[in-house]
């Protein structure tokens, strides 16, 4: 596929075309772009809205995702404590038998004491019990208002998803129509021009490259073009840019032309 597309390029470079055929097709380029951009333009801000309720609905996914799986450590939490406290009631029960049969003070104290620190271990994991109970309480309701924000996002993007289709759709066949003809008309421009004219495009606002001269100004800055220098323009000698914006100058002769079958 580059191969032929270089072969494409070095093809529009070989021919050898005139100054006013360079100028009709650049200009020809320039009026399909500038239909392409209207209609990029009537879309407005709906492919960026549409993807920017995708980034956050991603977002809000992945936020809830997160909160589910806190929920379930504190679950596992709770479990592990509660068994934990059965554990303790086990073994002071055991203690508390062991007490009842002892021959010494010392191994009364020492099983008193066991007993003391089940009872502390208890009070302790059902004040973790308490405190993962009141986590999980919030977590639910976390999760519950990111997943209504979640609902409204997705319902807000399936409007505005299809806003978007439908003007598409309006234009779809002309825009095709229009990237179809810019293509073909790109082939015909030399690889030295064409990448002049992407970069010039690039760096302006509204998208023109190849303006004509209006009322003694151009017409993409408006700054006045001296007489001698529209003269030159209309003389077809080289292609000349304008001095305080970049931008290529013709006379409107040339978009006249350029404006026939499209």
């Amino acid at each position: 596929m580059s191969e032929v597309k270089d072969n494409q390029e070095k093809s529009a470079e070989s021919k050898n075309y005139s100054i006013i055929d360079k100028l009709e097709s650049l200009a020809k380029l320039q009026l399909i772009d500038s239909k392409i951009d209207k209609i990029h333009t009537v879309r407005g801000e709906l492919p960026l809205e549409v993807q920017d309720l995708e980034d956050e609905i991603t977002g809000l996914q992945t936020r809830i995702e997160k909160y589910k799986n806190q929920l379930e450590e504190k679950e596992k939490a709770i479990v592990a404590k509660k068994n934990a406290i059965e554990d303790s009631r086990k073994l002071i029960a055991k203690y508390e038998e062991q007490r009842n049969n002892v021959r010494n003070n010392r191994e009364y104290d020492s099983l008193t004491k066991e007993i003391e620190y089940q009872g502390l271990e208890i009070e302790l994991s059902e004040k973790h019990i308490n405190e993962y109970k009141e986590s999980i309480i919030g977590l639910e309701k976390l999760i519950s208002d990111n997943t209504a924000k979640l609902d409204e996002r997705n319902k807000d993007l399936d409007t505005k998803k299809q806003e978007l289709e439908d003007i598409i759709s309006e234009n779809e066949k002309e825009e095709k129509d229009l990237i179809r003809l810019s293509e073909e008309n790109r082939e015909k421009i030399d690889n030295r021009l064409l990448t002049a004219y992407k970069r010039i495009r690039t760096g302006s606002k509204n998208g023109l490259v190849i303006v004509p001269i209006e009322r003694d100004s151009c017409g993409g800055c408006f700054n006045q073009i001296p007489p001698q220098r529209q003269l030159d323009i209309k003389m077809y000698k080289s292609i000349i840019v304008c001095e305080y914006c970049g931008r290529i100058l013709v006379d409107q002769s040339i978009f006249d032309k350029a404006q026939e079958g499209i």
